[in-house]
């Protein structure tokens, strides 16, 4: 099995998500930038002052502190303590948008599209400072990401992304104990901390979604993760649950986060509970990969669930695909497979 996932697609979907799945996470701030944006490309400007930006920018942080207090890895900062100050009832409206005005944006403005150490192929936005503005300027490629068909979903996606990172740093857990779960039934990843108090992250659909780039993982079709949406994707096992007992017996977790994928509904259905053909093994090596490259909670997740090294987890999977295959006899392809990868 060979990891080939193209972190650098030059995909504008992908370089978003890019930003968004492997950019740094020395603090929240970048999720928060990346929502205002998305919410103000509706309006059709070709410029975002710096004030226009810092409204939804400061609204999505307190959103988040109220949840969760940590929002940064940095011990004090004068715009999260202002944030605080204004979710007290002690600063003004007018007092958090000018903190979050001189504050909010000083490092996110100029690091959001740095990603491994580099500017991502087609910049979102030109950072203008000069002539007495502050604001960005916005390229043409991020009007055409916004009528992309996967622009539907990234906002959901950068929501998942924070609510993983967000989580993680507030539980304050050795990455090795940390094991992101799989409700079933409510179609939920969620975290035990202490006391085996449960803790909801996100929607398994926003949490994968990203890391297949909005594809179905068998037919590289566009799926859609939106509840309101009818052609809403499907949760896989990509090995069945039918067989969960063989897999037990050799201490393996069948509704980990390593053998989940989303499928077009059509597709899932067609698959049903039979094993996918070895081919897609690789893509689920890969897939998996990409989700350890992306330094956060399912990535130590997949890790526990299926090894340290690259070497164990190809094991690993080799392994509960022969498992699954002794059970079940045959093989199972899609009818529609379109060119792609992931």
């Amino acid at each position: 099995m060979n990891s080939n996932f193209q972190i650098n697609d030059p995909s504008l979907e992908s370089q978003w998500r890019a930003i968004i799945l492997f950019g740094k996470n020395s603090a929240t701030y970048k999720f928060a930038f990346a929502k205002a944006i998305l919410g103000l490309l509706e309006a059709n400007k070709t410029a975002l002052t710096l004030e226009e930006l810092a409204v939804p920018f400061s609204m999505n942080i307190i959103e988040h502190l109220k949840k969760n207090d940590k929002q940064g890895n940095s011990n004090s900062s004068t715009f999260l303590n202002s944030c605080r100050d204004f979710i007290k009832g002690s600063i003004s409206d007018e007092q958090l948008l000018s903190t979050t005005i001189r504050y909010g944006f000083t490092n996110v403005v100029d690091a959001f599209q740095n990603v491994n150490g580099g500017i991502i192929h087609n910049p979102f936005y030109d950072k203008d400072y000069g002539n007495g503005y502050k604001r960005i300027v916005l390229r043409d490629d991020i009007f055409r990401l916004k009528e992309s068909v996967q622009f539907a979903n990234l906002d959901k996606e950068v929501d998942a992304r924070w609510n993983l990172v967000e989580t993680a740093w507030n539980l304050k857990m050795n990455p090795n104990l940390l094991e992101v779960k799989h409700d079933v039934l409510k179609g939920e990843l969620y975290l035990e901390s202490d006391f085996m108090r449960r803790i909801d992250i996100t929607s398994v659909r926003e949490g994968l979604n990203g890391y297949q780039k909005g594809k179905c993982f068998y037919s590289y079709q566009d799926i859609f993760i939106s509840r309101g949406d009818a052609q809403i994707c499907a949760v896989d096992h990509f090995l069945p649950h039918i067989n969960k007992k063989f897999h037990m017996n050799e201490q393996a977790n069948i509704n980990g986060v390593w053998n989940l994928v989303l499928t077009d509904p059509k597709i899932n259905s067609s698959k049903s509970s039979r094993v996918p053909h070895r081919k897609f093994l690789d893509r689920l090596y890969n897939r998996n990969e990409f989700y350890i490259e992306s330094k956060h909670p399912l990535a130590e997740t997949i890790i526990n669930q299926t090894g340290r090294t690259k070497h164990e987890r190809q094991r690993f999977l080799q392994k509960q695909f022969n498992i699954a295959l002794r059970n079940s006899i045959l093989e199972w392809e899609p009818n529609v497979e379109l060119p792609g990868s992931f």
